[in-house]
This record gives C-alpha cells, structure tokens and sequence, in this order.
C-alpha cells in the first residue's frame, strides 16, 4: 500500500508540474500548441491531483495499517483494470495504457493475495 502509494503521489506531481512530462509516461503525445476547445491540460491536471490525493490516501491507510481500506481497493483496482483495457481494445485509449491496467491489476490480485495469507495465519494462530 504504502508503495503504491508513494508512486501514485509522485507520479501525481510529475502531472501537476509538467503535463507534457505525464503525457510522455502514458505513451501520449502531447499536443504542440493547444487550439480552442483543446482541454488537454485540464484533464492531466484533474487526473494528476487525483492520483496526488489517492497516493497520500494510500499511503495514510498504510501508516494506520487499515486493513480494510486495503480489501476496499481490490476490486476497485480489477475495475480500474478492466476499464483501462477495454479502452485500449475498442481504441479510445492507446496501447500504452495496457501497462496502466496490468499495474492496476496485479496491484490488485497482489494486496488480495496478502489480505488472504494474512487471514489465513491469522485464523492457524487462533
């Protein structure tokens, strides 16, 4: 969590201090000039204060080792996962994002797969 966290909130301020920069890192090309209508860096700046906050979430769920904040974002995640590939597989998004959907993913199945072990001992040692 903690992390997921740390990189979801740096990666956030990439977004907010060079929105061409985010663009790069997604496999987008950022535009050249922006046109009328153009709301490019409106969108970067939205989505990167969003993962700004999610990484600082993440990593205060983690500081208070809340465990069900942590079984929250599993299937949260498998959506986020699910929604970033269908995307990329009816072409509203580039191929780029498939590494954000994997990211999210076996983000997912990983905290998953602990929460489970972690449930499992617990219930060996009662």
């Amino acid at each position: 969590m903690a992390v997921f966290g740390v990189l979801a909130a740096a990666l956030g301020a990439v977004g907010l201090v060079s929105p061409d920069a985010q663009l790069s890192l997604l496999g987008l090309t950022a535009p050249g000039g922006r046109g009328s209508g153009d709301h490019t860096s409106a969108f970067v700046t939205a989505s990167s204060t969003a993962a700004l906050n999610m990484g600082v979430y993440y990593v205060l769920a983690a500081l208070a080792d809340w465990r069900a904040f942590f079984g929250w974002t599993v299937p949260f995640r498998l959506l986020t996962c699910a929604v970033f590939t269908a995307a990329v597989v009816t072409g509203r998004a580039p191929e780029a994002f498939l590494g954000v959907a994997a990211w999210e993913g076996l983000g997912a199945l990983a905290t998953g797969a602990a929460l489970l072990r972690e449930r499992r001992a617990g219930a060996e040692e009662a």
